[in-house]
């Protein structure tokens, strides 16, 4: 015991980045550099039979290859994430007292652990081991198929990154009493309750109901109406900033700098939006009358307070009587909505005590929102749900095929926001296409296909893939920042009309 009482005492070695990290690499292909993609940029895009999760449209991104943001991310964010991960688990084992929950829950960890060797020595991909769950076939399918003798650096990135936290969840899938727990839930909570001064700036402002104003022309209040819903879609776009599996060591000053709600912050952030269809975006959403829209979610905590935000005046104006919003089955790239984080945040906003310096009335506004969002969800006005999907390796180019049910369901919506970087990064395919290269191009069947949604990424712009912006504009900023792609300081707003209307055809 005394081993295990020492780990339980201190930081998990991987919990804090070291300052050089050696991974055995194994047999890895050549190197390769930008340049080397540029020059072979003639022969991409691959044509869509040539295309597999191996073999994406454009060249992947690999973690062997240490110009890009997937080699920091392979080498030193995951052990990174994952060591906090181990430190959760214990500070929940030391506060235990239950035997048998205890030696469940070591054995959760002894898990972690093997999980942690396997990333750090580079080893070669293992089938998901069967714990039950309805995701193993389509797991396993695809390693066998696809990723057969592929470790974690030479498999493509987005691939390797979303095989962890399957193994991840696994550690705890295979236990007995701690199958649903959640390793990054603390850190969430967390987050969102360091947030409130954003947090009370947007209660305060739409905690009273939207009303029309009747003195209004009819063409005067659509006016307002786009001013409201572009300050609206900018403020859920920027909350995508509060990312934690990227701000690991951030203090509570830099969330507040990021969370800024402010109008004249707004104005001056929209220069930052390099693929920029946010006004057209507000034609086409200004047409909709008591429609359905529908939001692939990203983080919990502030960026989903933004979210519901967003949603609530989507309802209260008549542009929608149904939004669906689609979450996680599983704790996923750290800070991923659950079911659990949308329950607790509603709640939290009802009942919690979170705020220790807030006023009474900005308390009461906060409660105001969640009672209203609670009786949306009473009335089906807003609905959560997890189709298995989100959480596999596979990109949103197979969606069609690995999940013609949730493609057709989505294709009943008026539009789908898919928000933040995974999601843009599994839209795109996560390759290294040209940056100019035309949005409805990069994501494939979900443009293409008949019956496809119309799509909008609201994404910052936190990792290598970028698509959709002027030429020029990337290459500049390669010169002027080159760290522009990671910095999140950039984002795009991006719109693809999909063929809605039109019956999907399903291939067998």
């Amino acid at each position: 015991m005394s081993t295990e009482t020492n780990m339980s005492t201190k930081a998990h070695p991987s919990a804090k980045a070291p300052q050089k990290t050696v991974l055995n690499l194994g047999n890895l292909p050549p190197k390769l550099k930008p340049s080397d993609m540029k020059q072979s940029a003639s022969q991409y895009p691959r044509t869509p039979s040539r295309v597999n999760p191996n073999q994406p449209p454009w060249p992947a991104y690999r973690g062997y290859h240490e110009y890009s943001f997937a080699h920091a991310t392979m080498g030193v964010r995951l052990p990174t994430i994952l060591g906090k991960a181990i430190d959760d688990v214990w500070k929940t084992l030391n506060q235990e007292y239950d035997e048998e929950k205890i030696v469940d829950l070591v054995n959760c960890i002894h898990r972690l652990e093997d999980l942690m060797g396997d990333l750090q020595g580079n080893s070669k991909l293992r089938p998901i081991i069967d714990d039950g769950a309805g995701d193993v076939a389509l797991w396993n399918k695809e390693i066998a198929k696809f990723f057969r003798g592929k470790d974690f650096m030479n498999a493509p990135w987005l691939f390797a990154e979303a095989y962890k936290y399957r193994r991840l969840r696994e550690c705890f899938s295979l236990s007995k009493y701690w199958v649903d727990y959640d390793v990054f839930f603390r850190q969430k909570c967390d987050t969102f309750s360091r947030s409130s001064q954003a947090v009370f700036e947007l209660s305060q402002r739409f905690a009273e109901p939207h009303k029309h104003d009747q003195n209004l022309s009819p063409e005067a209040l659509l006016e307002k109406n786009k001013l409201l819903f572009l300050e609206l879609t900018q403020v859920c776009l920027w909350g995508n900033s509060t990312d934690l599996s990227l701000l690991i060591d951030m203090t509570e000053e830099d969330i507040k700098k990021l969370q800024s709600t402010g109008g004249d912050h707004l104005a001056a952030t929209e220069k930052n939006i390099l693929g920029n269809d946010l006004h057209k975006l507000a034609d086409y959403v200004l047409t909709v009358k008591n429609g359905r829209i529908d939001f692939v979610l990203d983080n919990a905590g502030f960026e989903l307070y933004c979210d519901l935000v967003y949603a609530d005046w989507l309802i209260q104006s008549g542009t929608c009587d149904k939004i669906i919003f689609h979450g996680k089955r599983l704790p996923w790239f750290v800070s991923d909505v659950t079911k659990k984080d949308w329950d607790w945040i509603l709640n939290s906003c009802v009942y919690g005590q979170l705020f220790q310096d807030a006023s009474d009335a900005e308390v009461e506004t906060l409660r105001t929102l969640g009672h209203r969002w609670k009786q949306y969800e009473k009335e089906g006005k807003w609905k959560y749900e997890a189709h298995p999907f989100w959480c596999t390796g596979y990109t949103f180019w197979d969606l069609h095929s690995e999940a013609p049910d949730l493609f057709q369901y989505l294709s009943e919506s008026d539009l789908v926001i898919y928000k933040g970087d995974l999601n843009h990064r599994k839209l795109t395919y996560d390759c290294h296409a040209p940056l100019d290269t035309p949005f409805n191009q990069a994501i494939g069947p979900l443009a293409s296909e008949p019956g496809a949604a119309p799509v909008c990424s609201l994404r910052t712009i936190k990792s290598d893939v970028v698509v959709g912006i002027p030429s020029g504009v990337g290459e500049r900023l390669d010169e002027e920042e080159p760290g522009w792609k990671i910095s999140g300081k950039y984002a795009v707003v991006l719109l693809s009309e999909g063929r809605k209307g039109e019956t999907p055809v399903y291939n067998n």
